[in-house]
């Protein structure tokens, strides 16, 4: 968790003009429901194959509907295509001869060039019945004219059901249904109506039967089945509300006036172009029943006009022509269709395309054969002193006087160096945050304002993210990206909301409020030409009250004084209960109890602004970001603060969202190993943080073991108190770390959240190797598989312990810890500089009170001066300079020779360990067999050991050479001494690199 202190000045921000309501949230549901379906064909397919297309019309207002379309494998109708005929209120429909296609692609428009083709994509569609309704297909008839007409009076006992999608977000919902004793209707069901706001109704006729069982879906294979136990449904009146089933029910519309009342136009739309491409973004609206989606109107161009549906307040039209004013405008839409006006007109004009790289593909390999090298890389090396920038505090810190801006490190800096990294072994290199940041002191990348856009403080000329990337993968290393998911900046999110703050440029705060300069647009880099300064703040403070405004006593003086003597008012900086930030959006208060529930539903520190991630809206901001940077290739994501999100919030949206997004752009196997690993900081030596198993590490390895509530600020709650009686002692364990005697097994990772973690306990314990290992094994089997842990001595926050400053132990201790990292099981990690014993014993962070220079976060470049050529992983071809000094250090030479062993050794990268039969202290043998391989290996660190029950045969150690022939099941090895080790690996090749200072 990031806490660092900073200066207690904020500068001003913009409170929306009012919370966006909650947009519905998809339920967990199994994806088709229980009972057998027959294989016949819907009754809507005709004998001559045909399709009848519906389309909604209520969020489009039309005078003309045309359906443009192509049977597949056919040509298309002529422009504008055939004109589409009134179906019910707000359809329209066509049907359309298919030939012996088996679906078509289509397109809609209204004559005059306004176009609906599914944001570039077109439409494809199947036959039968089908809706497209604001851009989801589905298939049933909403006009209720398929094969069930709904009953008439006389024809026996008769069902009115009413279903609620209001928690699910469906545009459309079909009732599935088999009277008792008869036979199920044919998938996807019937088609219900709208009733009245988040209402669906289905008259049905049982004939002779009492009840039925029923299903409910959306049309687009998404089912609420009962949890697969199917609903038991009778005659009368029943309703379907959230999986509960309420028979002899009054009509939830009957006294329920119909929602007429359109959302608040949206406001604030601005337009920004890069390229090709623009970004769009607005705030957001607000309804009595919710927003659920905007409607994005695009004209400029050769295309014409182009509507596009969107869930966020946040768009990215990218592939737009060069050169080209193009004029968006924005309606909402809320859950009753209602539509709002359209926003005032935001214009762009593009660029050129630019000539960036093509994006990358992750190398898509098991992530624990990657030893990981972390940088902070506004720290680690400068490649381009254009980009450098100091801040409001590059004074006041002392930075200033050292020459030593905080934002120095960039991009290309890092691509320079990477034979560095290479040459230490290292094939992953896990990175800061890249997003644009804002605050007082924000070179480390953790206070997130444009989730959307690379700060510009990191990139060059030829030397972009993506630039990087691929430039890493050419090397066959890994880029691992920190996200942040949990907080934004004190200044919010752009795009999602952002507060306004009171300030007044008067004789006392002139100094402080820069002048608004309309048209200018903070990025971090750009030096506001009024102010001439890069942190302007201008756009973030209103001296008149803004609409919407929820902050209390707004510009009122509140008695006290700044340091300088200053009068200081209400509303002059934002805080969790300032009251400027939407409760929809972002949490109100402070975290009071680190190991309680409100650790995950409130601030971790003023300059966090805490999201509220049960909120669909910011789901989909957060998924959106990230995605970005999945598709530029990225190998993995290190998530911070992961403990201060509902485990249900990870499991039920960022998870899943992370393995989709992967496997659409990259496929199957680049998903399986695209390696997420977590920070849940629990800084206790217990094997569970102070008995809370909702605050534990290991906690977030595992899937839900039980259904909660479809919404997700109520699951979040649920589970909690679930799984705190549960308690430590009803956990789920494995044995996935674990050999089965001297045999490796296949792990179990059925039930894997698909979130690995960073290894807190043993790096609370690596003051002394011993105790990080005896504790790390203690822990091993409440992990899902601990094999993927992430393992470290120190970081950019805390050193063992819980230290604030880095590791002092010494040189003999570090190349233990590293021996022990480099052999056990987990994934080795060295925070940058530690190979030298970089600022040892020096505090880690001191936000501005101190320089930079002075810190555990000091410029590393120094030390990398010159020229340096990796011929391979841990080989080094030359170098010249500083840099070649700092190759020669004895730790170097030491994580150099630990990297070629590991790398040789498919048992220390991969495979599972076990300690029975084995007196000694840090003693282990380790296998992993897969196909062909089969790697054994014995390893004892520091002191010796004895090993019984082993396999026969021949062992070869890697360290010195030593060949042993087992006949007994039997082989003792002597000490090696501190910072030394011994891998005795069974038909292995022998001495693996050269002796060192500790591996000898």
């Amino acid at each position: 968790m990031r806490r660092t202190r900073r200066s207690r000045m904020r500068l001003p921000v913009r409170p929306s003009a009012a919370a966006l309501a909650a947009g519905a949230v998809l339920a967990v549901l199994p994806a088709s429901p229980s009972a057998p379906f027959p294989t016949t064909t819907p009754a809507a397919a005709t004998a001559d194959n045909t399709a009848t297309v519906f389309y909604y019309t209520k969020t489009k207002g039309w005078d003309r509907y045309n359906l443009h379309y192509a049977p597949d494998g056919g040509s298309w109708t002529k422009v504008p295509g055939v004109a589409m005929e009134t179906a019910c209120t707000d359809w329209v429909r066509k049907t359309v001869s298919l030939g012996d296609a088996e679906g078509l692609r289509a397109t809609f428009n209204d004559g005059s060039g306004t176009w609906d083709n599914n944001g570039g994509e077109d439409y494809a569609l199947g036959t039968g019945a089908i809706t497209v309704k604001d851009g989801v297909i589905a298939h049933s008839d909403p006009c209720g004219e398929d094969t069930d007409p709904g009953p008439t009076p006389g024809e026996g006992n008769r069902a009115t059901v009413y279903y609620s999608t209001r928690t699910l977000g469906w545009t459309t919902a079909n009732l599935h249904y088999q009277p008792s004793g008869g036979s199920w209707t044919p998938v996807p069901g019937v088609g219900m109506r709208a009733a009245c706001a988040g209402w669906w109704k289905k008259d049905v006729d049982l004939g002779t039967a009492t009840s039925m069982r029923a299903a409910f879906n959306n049309g687009n294979g998404v089912w609420d089945n009962n949890k697969g136990a199917d609903y038991t449904l009778p005659a009368g009146v029943t309703t379907v509300a959230d999986g509960t089933v309420t028979a002899d029910a009054d009509d939830p519309c009957a006294e329920e006036a119909p929602d007429t009342q359109a959302p608040t136009v949206p406001a604030g739309v601005s337009a920004q172009a890069d390229g090709v491409s623009v970004v769009l973004t607005w705030e957001p609206s607000t309804d009595d029943t919710g927003v659920t989606k905007y409607q994005v109107t695009r004209s400029g161009g050769t295309g014409g006009e182009v509507v596009s549906d969107v869930g966020s307040t946040v768009f990215s039209d990218t592939g737009l022509e060069e050169r080209t004013t193009y004029t968006y405008t924005v309606r909402a839409t809320d859950a009753a269709g209602n539509v709002s006006a359209a926003s005032a007109a935001a214009i762009a004009t593009t660029g050129t395309k630019p000539p960036a790289p093509a994006a990358g593909r992750p190398l898509a390999t098991d992530p624990r054969k990657d030893p990981i090298y972390f940088v902070l890389t506004a720290r680690f090396n400068d490649g381009d002193g254009s980009n450098n920038r100091g801040g409001s505090q590059h004074g006041k810190s002392g930075n200033a006087a050292n020459d030593d801006p905080m934002f120095r490190g960039d991009f290309k800096g890092l691509v320079d160096k990477l034979d560095y990294i290479k040459g230490l072994g290292f094939s992953a290199v896990w990175i800061t945050p890249v997003v644009l940041n804002r605050s007082d002191y924000d070179y480390h990348g953790y206070h997130g304002y444009d989730f959307y856009r690379v700060d510009p403080r990191l990139e060059s000329s030829g030397a972009s993210y993506q630039d990087l990337i691929n430039a890493a993968h050419a090397k066959g290393m890994k880029i691992y990206q920190d996200v942040v998911y949990n907080h934004s900046s004190r200044w919010g999110a752009k795009g999602l909301f952002t507060p306004t703050v009171y300030g007044v440029r008067d004789s006392q705060w002139s100094w402080y409020y820069d002048e608004k300069q309309p048209g200018f647009e903070y990025d971090g880099l750009t030096v506001e030409p009024k102010s001439g300064k890069s942190y302007y703040n201008g756009d973030l403070w209103s001296t008149a009250e803004p609409s919407g405004n929820t902050c209390v006593n707004w510009g009122e003086p509140t008695g006290a004084r700044s340091p300088e003597g200053y009068t200081i008012y209400n509303c002059q900086w934002p805080s969790p209960t300032s009251g400027m930030f939407p409760k929809a959006l972002y949490h109100n208060c402070w975290i009071g109890n680190w190991e309680g529930e409100d650790s995950r539903s409130c601030w971790l520190h003023e300059d966090l602004a805490d999201f509220n991630t049960e909120n669909a809206q910011v789901q989909n901001y957060l998924i959106g970001a990230y995605d970005k940077y999945i598709d530029m290739g990225v190998d993995g994501f290190r998530v911070d603060t992961a403990v201060h999100i509902p485990r249900t919030t990870w499991n039920r949206r960022f998870l899943p969202a992370i393995q989709e997004r992967v496997a659409r752009q990259h496929g199957a196997e680049a998903a399986k190993n695209f390696f997420v690993f977590g920070e849940v900081a629990a800084f206790v030596n217990d094997k569970w943080n102070r008995g809370s198993v909702n605050h534990s590490a290991q906690f977030y390895t595992w899937k839900e073991r039980k259904e909660y509530s479809a919404d997700d600020e109520k699951a979040a709650l649920e589970m909690y108190e679930y799984e705190q009686q549960q308690g430590p002692a009803n956990q789920p364990t494995s044995t996935n770390a674990f050999l089965a005697g001297n045999s490796y097994h296949a792990p179990d990772h059925s039930r894997f959240s698909g979130m690995n973690v960073i290894d807190m306990r043993m790096h609370m314990n690596f003051g002394d190797a011993s105790n990080a290992f005896h504790n790390g094994k203690d822990s091993d089997d409440s992990y899902n598989d601990a094999t993927y842990n992430v393992v470290y001595v120190d970081s950019h926050d805390y050193g063992p312990n819980k230290s604030s400053e880095r590791y002092t132990g010494g040189t003999d201790a570090w190349a233990e810890n590293m021996s022990l990292m480099w052999t056990f099981r987990g994934i080795p990690t060295l925070y940058y500089g530690s190979e030298i014993e970089f600022q040892k014993g020096k505090k880690i962070d001191c936000g501005p009170t101190c320089p930079l220079a002075t810190t555990g976060r000091a410029y590393y470049g120094d030390h990398l001066a010159g020229d340096v050529t990796a011929s391979d992983f841990s080989a080094v071809e030359s170098a010249t300079g500083a840099v070649a000094t700092t190759l020669a250090q004895p730790l170097v030479k030491h994580v150099q020779r630990l990297n070629r062993i590991r790398r040789a050794v498919p048992a220390l990268q991969m495979g599972q360990y076990s300690t029975e039969g084995i007196t000694g202290d840090m003693a282990f043998k380790r296998r992993y067999t897969d196909g062909g391989t089969d790697s054994f290996a014995l390893v004892t660190v520091s002191g010796g050991a004895t090993y019984t029950g082993i396999p026969n045969g021949t062992y070869r150690d890697a360290v010195t050479g030593d060949t042993r022939t087992v006949t007994d099941g039997r082989l003792t090895v002597a000490a090696p001494g501190k910072g030394n080790l011994r891998v005795y690996v069974l038909n292995g090749t022998g001495k693996i690199g050269a002796d060192g200072p500790y591996l000898k």
